[in-house]
């Protein structure tokens, strides 16, 4: 599988829309990392509401959809799925990705969010199906809130490509 990464927002729009609740950064995490968050912050989030990022509860309200949506910190580290590199996990590695950083992480990141909200990705593939059966692009807040998180939003032109790639498969 070739590796291609495209969300359709950036980590700025992305934590704009209120995503992870307002604590990404903000939940104290048990690593001590050497690396300079501020410049982080300043990259992608300077202006920014603090408590978008740096919150130290999760806001469901603030969220795009108003929902509460994903795991906490604690799951995702018990599946093993946090790096020290990237201690905050997903979100942080694309954040300092889009800063430039490559690294040892990226092929295994890439992949989840492939198969995630990539072309193929089983939750892309899901909302759109919806999507297309009940006529409401307001399908499914949850799943809209996951792939924001991932940062994808669902959009007209993807839909229709969608459609197009479910037509040529039934004929």
């Amino acid at each position: 599988m070739k590796l291609e990464f495209y969300p359709n927002l950036t980590p700025r729009q992305v934590i704009e829309a209120g995503a992870f609740g307002g604590c990404y950064f903000g939940y104290a995490i048990e690593e001590y990392v050497e690396y300079d968050y501020e410049t982080l912050f300043k990259y992608h989030f300077e202006g920014l509401d603090r408590e978008l990022y740096l919150g130290e509860k999760y806001k469901a309200k603030i969220n795009k959809f108003g929902i509460r949506s994903g795991k906490d910190y604690r799951f995702w580290k018990g599946m093993g799925w946090m790096h020290d590199q990237d201690p905050y996990g997903w979100f942080e590695w694309w954040c300092k990705y889009d800063m430039g950083r490559r690294g040892e992480d990226d092929g295994r990141q890439i992949a989840r969010w492939q198969d995630f909200c990539g072309i193929k990705g089983r939750w892309r593939i899901n909302i759109y199906g919806q999507v297309h059966t009940k006529g409401d692009w307001d399908v499914s807040p949850r799943i809209q809130q996951s792939l924001l998180h991932w940062g994808y939003e669902i959009n007209n032109c993807d839909f229709l490509a969608w459609t197009i790639n479910k037509e040529s498969k039934i004929k």
